[in-house]
């Protein structure tokens, strides 16, 4: 039986990989796109776990790369339910590279993925609210209803068709582009 609310903790989930030459990228620093990979294994963990049921991703409202992450670091990626709707979970994942011959530890990304919880058919579920408890608890939730409106303006602005041609110059004395009609 699914409960109706549950705590942040108890869908928590953290992750700790090694990173090894085959993760990395010409430049000899672990590939973005393979730490993309791990950001959306853990927050289908997390959402998987706070929902009970198979979750997919339905957007990546953030990830902003803030250091290089090494060969032979040891990655631990730590992902929480920051946000619920109805069927959508904002799960916020914290990613830190440990040096583990040093010990010294570093933040390296911090990301947002929305995901949506699904039954067998694919159909959206509804999934348990949050019980919070902490300062950080109700932090996170009321900066995650902010990024779900920003979310709403910037889905808006981007489906905005009616241009008027001040706009365009002032893109063209603004930007890097040549505007040729």
């Amino acid at each position: 039986m699914q409960k109706d609310f549950k705590a942040i903790a108890e869908s928590q989930v953290t992750i700790s990989e090694l990173m090894l030459p085959s993760h990395s990228n010409f430049n000899g620093k672990i590939h973005g796109g393979y730490v993309l990979s791990l950001l959306d294994q853990i927050a289908f963990a997390c959402a998987s776990k706070h929902s009970g049921v198979y979750c997919v991703t339905a957007s990546v409202d953030t990830v902003d790369f803030l250091n290089p992450i090494e060969i032979g670091e040891l990655v631990t990626m730590k992902a929480s339910v920051n946000f619920v709707g109805k069927s959508s979970m904002l799960i916020g994942i914290r990613v830190e590279a440990e040096n583990i011959q040093t010990g010294e530890v570093k933040h390296c990304n911090s990301s947002y993925f929305t995901m949506v919880a699904k039954d067998s058919d694919g159909n959206s579920v509804k999934v348990p609210g949050l019980i919070l408890k902490t300062k950080d608890d109700i932090r996170r939730f009321a900066k995650s209803i902010k990024r779900y409106d920003n979310k709403k303006v910037r889905s808006r602005e981007f489906h905005e068709t009616d241009f008027v041609s001040e706009e365009h110059l002032y893109i063209v004395e603004t930007y890097n582009v040549k505007i040729e009609q």
